[in-house]
């Protein structure tokens, strides 16, 4: 499991104490060396991860921020069953290798994993590595063909089922959602509360269950190197359930932004790319691919646009409510609006 950019000496405030680590493993016999060195690796929002190097091999771990509450989340034990879970079924995920419960060792619960090499493409480096269009394309097209697969997993056969509860998925993610929106809402966006409303009266039949990633897009996926239109694995597991598959697919789309679309999503993505498909021809491309019925992707589509202006929303709260500081996140408001927006356009126009 590799990150974009290197990793760099972990900080005072999340240093792992690898003595206690190293006699842990030792007294567990676990199949991890005597760790020497840990880096963390920079970029992430949620979860930490380091790389841990021993003499001859190097391997990742994972844990809480200190002081998450473990909710879903920054639950390292079902992040860990999630890998065990899907190993077996799909190779494109690091092997887990030992979980740890007690927080007494490191300061939080943590689970070590292989690691897996390549490339992650971002929205700060991809567009300074002068990738040719028709990279992207079959980049696009290997994507999407990942992502079907991924729902075409047995979930009763592998075990999958046990990660969530199918029945009443989208409704309660709806509810959910909204509820959060509004206890983190500071402005009247009169869009945001239209697409709220429009959310709980036109939910449309579910969708045979399927296994979801659910932060599915091009930062979370590796590249080959050689070939970066080549998937090799997938990262950040930590949200995957049971549900409606659109619902990954539309959350996908919530982040595939255009070139012809604004700026300000630029430094979010890198779907603008030239070579990149379109938001129709992603659709049409899982439509062919899955078989499934697409014809209410609309509202999928604007629900991954709603849950993103809440997630922008809660951040925005905290820095109205004087708990940030970060200039960022005072600017958020004005993508927030547009978030909105665009959600209402897509419900109004039934259209991507």
């Amino acid at each position: 499991m590799t990150m974009s950019s290197n990793p760099t000496p972990a900080g005072q405030e999340q240093e792992l104490d690898l003595s206690a680590l190293n006699n842990y493993l030792q007294q567990q016999g676990a199949s991890v060396g005597e760790v020497i060195s840990c880096t963390r690796f920079t970029g992430g929002y949620s979860n930490l991860t380091y790389q841990l190097q021993t003499a001859g091999k190097e391997y990742v771990l994972r844990m809480p921020p200190h002081g998450a509450n473990i909710k879903s989340a920054h639950d390292m034990g079902r992040e860990f069953r999630v890998l065990q879970a899907l190993k077996p079924h799909y190779p494109k995920v690091p092997a887990p290798l030992h979980y740890c419960e007690s927080a007494d060792i490191i300061g939080e619960p943590f689970y070590i994993m292989e690691k897996l090499d390549g490339i992650i493409l971002r929205a700060h480096n991809a567009p300074r590595m002068n990738i040719a269009p028709e990279t992207f394309r079959n980049l696009s097209a290997a994507l999407i063909d990942n992502l079907v697969a991924l729902h075409a997993l047995d979930i009763h056969t592998t075990g999958l089922i046990q990660l969530g509860k199918p029945d009443g998925y989208v409704q309660r993610q709806v509810a959910g959602w909204i509820k959060r929106y509004y206890a983190a809402e500071t402005d009247k966006i009169p869009s945001m509360d239209a697409v709220a409303s429009w959310l709980q009266q036109q939910q449309p039949s579910a969708q045979v269950p399927a296994f979801l990633h659910n932060d599915y897009k091009y930062d979370n996926v590796i590249l080959n190197p050689a070939n970066l239109s080549a998937i090799v694995g997938v990262l950040d597991w930590e949200m995957a359930t049971v549900g409606d598959p659109l619902m990954d697919l539309g959350a996908s789309l919530a982040y595939w932004f255009e070139a012809g679309e604004e700026d300000v999503f630029k430094s979010y993505n890198l779907t603008w790319l030239p070579g990149n498909f379109s938001r129709r021809e992603v659709i049409a491309y899982y439509a062919l691919k899955s078989g499934r019925d697409l014809s209410h992707i609309a509202f999928y589509y604007a629900f991954g646009l709603f849950k993103n202006a809440v997630i922008a929303q809660q951040i925005y709260h905290r820095w109205k409510q004087g708990h940030s500081s970060d200039p960022r996140f005072g600017a958020l408001l004005p993508m927030i609006q547009l978030l909105g927006k665009k959600a209402a356009d897509a419900i109004e126009k039934e259209s991507l």
